[in-house]
């Protein structure tokens, strides 16, 4: 469909969806068109320059005219409007303006030659009138309405205008020169009856060849205008068959490009099943067969752990139990021991501290020479007088020893020597 949006442009809407959105407001229900496409037709009035060069009259005479027309696309005629949609949507204004002028051009050539030099020249309305009329009998049909169209400028290459310039002055100077002789009217009148012969025969005789040339062109006319349409119509035709043939060249690379992309899909749904069942083989199976192994592992090592700590309590256990039997039997044995000694002491007092000082005597001497052992180096010291060397520590020892009993006695009251 299509609309006039503005004074100088109208709008086409194609492409309607199927199911249009609805929206409701108010209480009333509103269907929305879904519009795929607008293009716009511009309604502005075109200004065309239109010239015919060297276009041979009905005489044969070649000039060159040039007129102005303006034309418009009518959009209050919805029957013009349609039409001019249908043979100029997606055109540019040049390229409307373009056809107009051609077929504008087109009927000035053939009005041209059907008229004399003289009737264009004498009568540019009449001129005008009539390619305004065949003009708009034509553009009409494609949606032109023609505004106006007015004669520019004639002109010729051969002065044929000037000769016609001046028959004219010549005629007014044989009118002056009768006026002027009429006293001479006799010799007047024949020289102008033979002028006028003269003149009638070489335009009878430029009459018959501008017949011949006036066939000649028509039939010219009539093939160039048959050619033009016959042309433009196989124009049309190739411009359709190219969208055609670039649509359905679309179609199949669309079609080429679903089935590439179901393909890659497939592919790669292939890869990713190999690519599974790969991890399965070289990740998953031996993993779990790991991890069976190391759970069998875990648990042998768990058991034997297991196993080794009540061993080890068992051998703890028993090794405590046989240390606190030791422990009891070597207690029981000091007791019994000390219980002896005690006895022993009670009958035996003096004897028996004897014993143990005699026991320990070894012991006490051991500290004493113990230092003795463990340096490393010994001085000594002396006065001048006495043994040196070795002896002299010995002897130091022995003295020491010898006042021992006395030490004894003195601590305990028992007389080793005694």
């Amino acid at each position: 469909m299509f609309f006039t949006c503005g004074p100088n442009e109208a709008m086409v809407v194609s492409g309607f969806c199927r199911s249009p959105p609805v929206m409701v407001a108010g209480g009333r229900v509103f269907v929305l068109p879904c519009i795929q496409q607008i293009q716009r037709i511009s309604l502005n009035t075109l200004t065309l320059n239109v010239k015919s060069e060297k276009v041979y009259t009905r005489h044969g005479v070649p000039i060159s005219v040039t007129g102005i027309a303006q034309v418009k696309i009518q959009g209050q005629n919805k029957e013009m409007l349609a039409a001019a949609c249908q043979m100029f949507l997606g055109k540019t204004e040049a390229e409307i303006a373009h056809i107009a002028l051609e077929t504008l051009e087109g009927h000035q050539r053939a009005i041209m030659a059907h008229m004399t030099v003289e009737e264009i020249y004498k009568d540019r309305q009449k001129f005008s009138e009539q390619v305004f009329k065949v003009a708009s009998s034509d553009l009409v049909n494609m949606g032109i309405s023609v505004v106006s169209y007015t004669l520019k400028d004639i002109h010729d290459d051969q002065d044929y205008l000037h000769s016609l310039g001046k028959a004219r002055t010549a005629q007014v100077q044989k009118d002056a020169r009768i006026g002027e002789a009429e006293a001479k009217r006799d010799a007047g009148i024949r020289e102008a009856k033979a002028k006028q012969e003269k003149v009638s025969a070489q335009y009878l005789s430029e009459i018959e060849m501008a017949k011949a040339q006036r066939d000649y062109e028509l039939k010219k006319a009539t093939y160039d205008i048959e050619v033009n349409t016959r042309r433009a119509q196989a124009d049309l035709a190739y411009q359709l068959q190219v969208a055609k043939t670039k649509q359905q060249i679309e179609e199949q690379r669309v079609q080429v490009q679903v089935v590439e992309r179901a393909q890659q899909v497939a592919v790669q749904e292939q890869e990713i099943a190999r690519r599974e069942k790969e991890l399965e083989a070289r990740v998953r199976k031996p993993a779990e067969a790991e991890r069976y192994k190391l759970e069998r592992l875990a648990e042998a090592e768990k058991s034997q752990l297991i196993m080794q700590a009540e061993a080890e309590a068992e051998s703890v256990r028993m090794r405590g139990e046989a240390e606190a039997f030791a422990i009891g039997a070597r207690a029981r044995a000091e007791a019994e021991q000390m219980a002896k000694k005690a006895e022993a002491f009670q009958l035996y007092r003096e004897a028996a501290q004897l014993d143990m000082l005699l026991e320990k005597l070894p012991q006490v001497a051991e500290e004493i020479s113990g230092p003795l052992t463990s340096a490393n180096k010994i001085t000594l010291v002396s006065s001048g007088g006495g043994t040196m060397g070795a002896a002299k520590v010995t002897g130091e020892v022995l003295d020491i020893l010898t006042r021992l009993p006395e030490s004894v006695e003195r601590l305990t009251g028992v007389s080793i020597s005694q």
